[in-house]
């Protein structure tokens, strides 16, 4: 156990105990609570993710800790649902998933050396196909309804594993330059349709070049999301302060406020 844990297993295990049983007592008294299903709780739950990983990206340990508590009550809610439909229960779910962590570490729970993350993370594509209820294709356990930018990364990733590769990281230059050229080349032909689908071998070309150089393309995109906000936001208040209206004034006056706002970036 983590030496630097606050509570002893029989706490945490009477913890997880009442939020079980305060779980029970929602699903069987609560008017909302008790007529909720997988379809109707879905939306909600991919929201509390959303919620959480605000939290995890501001660092923030005391929403981390209550959003945390918010998608592990979804956990629980769903495995009520099972429950109910006698399929599974929440101690199916753990049960599962210590299974397959066993499983998907043969270094710690086997024979097999691995000594290095690389060297881990290269066997679990491997590993995964071979578990009973696994994906039998590389690509098959890639959610379809994960946002497109996450995807495509988790795409190149899984084909890296089985040697679907660059040999060397700086060819992918080329492709993202032919990619580039051939939606230069559609948008001049003012072909729409030929000119979305080249855009995304553009956007997919630049997430393969962002994963072999080590940069989370997502959390890439996520700092320019939130460094324009700020900047706008600067430039919202700062025309206002000078009772001006942002579309009354010229991209020039707008700029020279915008270059202000870079200053603050740090």
């Amino acid at each position: 156990m983590n030496n630097t844990a606050k509570y002893t297993r029989e706490e945490a295990k009477e913890a997880f105990a009442n939020l079980l049983d305060v779980m029970d007592t929602l699903r069987q008294k609560c008017p909302w609570d008790s007529k909720q299903t997988n379809q109707s709780l879905k939306s909600n739950t991919i929201e509390e993710v959303y919620e959480l990983v605000d939290a995890l990206s501001n660092e923030d340990d005391n929403e981390i800790c209550k959003e945390l508590g918010d998608v592990l009550m979804h956990v629980i809610f769903y495995s009520i649902f099972g429950r109910e439909k006698g399929t599974f229960d929440i101690v199916d779910v753990c049960h599962k998933v210590c299974e397959k962590l066993k499983f998907r570490h043969p270094h710690i729970y086997g024979n097999v050396v691995a000594e290095t993350a690389e060297q881990i993370e290269d066997n679990w594509e491997k590993i995964k196909q071979k578990e009973k209820d696994g994906n039998k294709t590389v690509l098959g356990g890639v959610p379809k309804t994960l946002p497109t930018l996450i995807k495509a990364y988790r795409i190149q990733d899984k084909v890296r594993h089985v040697g679907f590769d660059w040999e060397k990281k700086e060819q992918v230059w080329d492709k993202v330059k032919e990619e580039i050229a051939e939606f230069e080349s559609e948008v001049r032909h003012m072909d729409a349709d030929k000119a979305e689908q080249e855009f995304g071998d553009v956007l997919f070309s630049l997430i393969n070049a962002a994963r072999l150089y080590n940069i989370n393309p997502d959390n890439a995109l996520e700092r320019t999301n939130r460094k324009f906000i700020k900047r706008f936001n600067y430039l919202e208040a700062k025309a206002a302060k000078q009772g001006s209206k942002l579309k009354d004034m010229t991209i020039a006056e707008m700029d020279k406020i915008w270059e202000e706002a870079k200053t603050f970036d740090n």
